[in-house]
């Protein structure tokens, strides 16, 4: 096999037939991917191989096997052209539609999110909005998300990040329990709901921290839940005293299905976040979505006026 002197890529179908063959390990089946015959493929991989100087594939009865150096091409080749798609994708999004897609975890975006969501529609009817609720840190090529609002201490290396509120906790009840709350130690009549979905966000709405904070014997009797919305829930049906967020147990304090009768509420270095690839904060979408939920996110802030935070 003669060799070719170059750093020079082979043409780009040479690597597509290439990768497709390294997948299937048939030039039968990669032509039928690629919707070529198999000998054209078969051209194609040669081309490649002459390009290269050596062999990737060896010809077998009624098969073929990756060579050595064979092996060592195909995980490159494969992210290549994983990006290029990406690339490709990301791109098209933009020319074929006005949409903006944003991520947030279930209960946020159920509680608080959506139902505010018809103001923004009002505001900007050209931007087709596609929501993925979820808690897991999606990738946002691979997940076509163009924005995530976050919770948490915050992470955000290498991401741009803007902070639009530090959320707090205060003991909840249902009104008809209103009047059994005076001080903090007051809790500890009541059966104490308790929230335990995992990881750190769990501590900050756990009893521990309000006994902690308060100098009081952590006693909590009561059922404890894996969701804020089933802890929330339960308190809202008279079950007894719920520690919760006020972002996203606003809407039911508003309504009145829960009231905050102690003043006392913590609040730690746990905030709401939009993150999202560095460049993509300027595009205009994202500065609508980012310009609404700052003045949105205001009214939460107003629950707080009057309250003693620790």
């Amino acid at each position: 096999m003669s060799t070719v002197k170059t750093d020079r890529l082979p043409p780009l179908n040479a690597l597509r037939a290439f990768e497709a063959a390294s997948r299937h390990l048939s030039f039968a089946n990669a032509a039928a991917e690629l919707h070529v015959t198999p000998a054209a493929l078969s051209q194609q991989i040669k081309s490649l191989e002459a390009h290269l100087g050596a062999p990737v594939f060896l010809r077998l009865n009624r098969r073929v096997e990756l060579t050595d150096i064979g092996r060592m091409l195909a995980p490159g080749v494969a992210d290549g052209f994983e990006a290029l798609q990406f690339a490709w994708s990301s791109a098209l999004r933009r020319v074929e539609k006005q949409h903006l897609t944003v991520t947030a975890g279930p209960v946020f975006m159920a509680s608080w999110l959506a139902p505010r969501m018809g103001s923004f529609v009002a505001a900007h009817p050209e931007v087709e909005l596609r929501f993925t609720a979820s808690l897991r840190m999606l990738n946002f090529e691979r997940d076509e998300i163009d924005l995530a609002v976050r919770f948490g201490p915050g992470d955000d290396e290498g991401y741009f990040s803007e902070e639009v509120f530090v959320d707090w906790v205060t003991p909840m009840v249902a009104p008809e329990l209103a009047d059994q709350l005076k001080v903090p130690a007051d809790v500890l009549a009541l059966p104490m709901i308790g929230q335990d979905s995992g990881g750190k966000l769990a501590e900050y709405e756990s009893w521990d921290l309000w006994c902690e904070v308060f100098g009081l014997e952590n006693a909590a009797r009561g059922p404890v839940f894996t969701t804020p919305d089933a802890a929330l829930t339960y308190a809202v049906n008279g079950g007894g005293v719920v520690l919760a967020r006020i972002s996203l147990a606003q809407h039911l304090v508003q309504s009145g299905q829960l009231v905050m009768p102690l003043p006392q509420s913590l609040r730690r270095k746990l905030r709401y976040r939009l993150v999202c690839p560095f460049g993509v904060e300027k595009q205009q979408n994202v500065q609508f979505f980012r310009d609404w939920i700052r003045e949105e996110m205001k009214g939460l802030e107003a629950w707080g006026e009057g309250r003693r935070f620790v």
